[in-house]
């Protein structure tokens, strides 16, 4: 009878000890810059476009409860839930804990609202994640690439970056311009470290050097650039070229100066920038029809050959720009957040619009009031000061730069955060409401994130 007894105790402390696991919520908050339910909305039965719960938790998520509007959308340690304006509470089933129900009241939101995005930040007991910790080493060449795990930088030396993450599995690219870019899986396992050797290859780099010499008719590089004034017109192949619009060298005010409408605070404090050298950016967004040149394929979710290119990230940009700079024998790269935002103003030409070219938006910009929820060819409203298209609405604009939090003092050629996890990118989209497409408005996003809404425009240094 005691063995008995005691079985029964033993058998109820392991259950009372795999069921201690508790999800707890670290916090709930509105994340009042993040438009990912305006961008990529999702309507209710009532025809009104939810709130976004992005969900943020290192574990394995089975199942949610309430009032949602499926399908919801899983990355690798965030999951995008849709719900319907009102809506109050959410319950989340995963693998490892008891289920949890959350009600947003307690973390000071009476009901979600429409067109709103919120992130809720999930942690499970402390002492059984760092059990299920381990460390990924990437041993890499070249040793100047960059290393994203699960779309986050990781700080590099001498070609080895080191990191501890949960077990199981993550996402990993390693990039590098000249280079063919690496991405892949790895699982993590809790019984040891795990390991990785990524060499990149120069594969497209040494074909152009070895191939026999083209004739003139199959060498569009040997063109000559077409000038006229300050725009210029670049060849690439197929009949298809890159028209690009000088910029001046000059001094602005960068950040959300007085004609700004509503800025937040990472358009602030206003600085002043000085740009040393001219330089001359894409006249129009890139479109569908260089992208297909250079990339042999499309990922534009609207298709359409004069259509800005959509659904590529930062790394896919630099992976196009490589190709392109073999191509046509030029150095072209994405604008600093700084060039973007002194050519969008205007440059030495700027008339002080709140938007790129007006202070009415629906002259200048597809937007979600006009777009037809759509992007729509690129140059088909009005120009800015400079003759340039389309630098707000139609789609994002990817820029070089880490995003970084501005500071007050004067800077010449900035070029944003030394290192970071996310990547800028401005100008506002077909989706954006009016606040979102001025000038000073910035938004940034892990470099391998991409969406209908997020295109590019090229820059070429003279």
């Amino acid at each position: 009878m005691r063995k008995i007894l005691l079985s029964i105790v033993l058998l109820f402390a392991a259950i009372s000890s795999v069921f201690a696991q508790k999800l707890t919520v670290e916090s709930f908050k509105l994340a009042p810059s993040d438009l990912t339910a305006q961008t990529q909305p999702r309507k209710d039965t009532n025809n009104y476009n939810c709130a976004v719960v992005k969900v943020l938790f290192v574990g394995d998520i089975i199942d949610f409860d309430g009032n949602i509007v499926k399908p919801f959308v899983k990355y690798t340690n965030e999951t995008w839930v849709y719900m319907p304006q009102r809506t109050r509470q959410l319950k989340i089933t995963t693998k490892d804990y008891l289920p949890l129900m959350v009600t947003f009241e307690d973390y000071g939101v009476d009901k979600l609202e429409s067109n709103r995005t919120y992130v809720l930040t999930l942690v499970g007991n402390s002492q059984q994640q760092a059990l299920q910790s381990q460390t990924l080493t990437i041993r890499y060449s070249p040793s100047i690439a960059t290393v994203l795990v699960d779309n986050k930088m990781i700080n590099g030396s001498n070609g080895v970056a080191q990191t501890t993450l949960p077990v199981g599995q993550h996402s990993y690219i390693v990039a590098c311009n000249g280079y063919e870019s690496e991405e892949g899986m790895v699982k993590l396992k809790a019984s040891a470290p795990s390991n990785l050797q990524i060499t990149l290859s120069k594969e497209a780099m040494a074909t152009r050097n070895t191939v026999a010499q083209p004739t003139v008719a199959q060498q569009p590089v040997v063109q000559a650039p077409v000038t006229n004034g300050d725009n210029i017109s670049i060849p690439v192949k197929d009949g298809i070229s890159i028209d690009m619009v000088r910029v001046e060298a000059g001094t602005f005010t960068m950040g959300a100066t007085p004609e700004m409408e509503n800025p937040w605070d990472g358009e602030k404090p206003t600085h002043q920038v000085t740009l040393t050298n001219d330089y001359y950016i894409g006249k129009y967004e890139v479109t569908q029809a260089l992208w297909q040149a250079v990339m042999s394929n499309n990922p534009s979710y609207f298709k359409g050959d004069n259509l800005p290119v959509e659904k590529v990230s930062w790394n896919d940009c630099q992976e196009f720009i490589s190709k392109l700079n073999t191509i046509t024998g030029k150095t072209f790269r994405l604008p600093t957040e700084a060039e973007w935002e002194y050519a969008a103003r205007g440059g030495k030409k700027s008339r002080g619009y709140q938007y790129s070219g007006s202070n009415n938006l629906s002259d200048v910009a597809w937007y979600v009031d006009n777009s037809g929820s759509k992007t729509h060819a690129v140059g088909s409203k009005q120009a800015n000061e400079l003759g340039i298209y389309d630098m707000s609405g139609n789609v994002w604009e990817w820029c070089q730069d880490w995003y970084g939090k501005y500071s007050s003092s004067s800077q010449t050629n900035p070029t944003g955060a030394n290192s970071g996890s996310y990547r800028v990118y401005r100008g506002g989209c077909w989706g954006g409401n009016t606040w979102i497409c001025r000038s000073s408005y910035r938004y940034s996003y892990a470099p391998g994130f991409s969406n209908d809404s997020l295109g590019l425009r090229l820059v070429l240094s003279e």
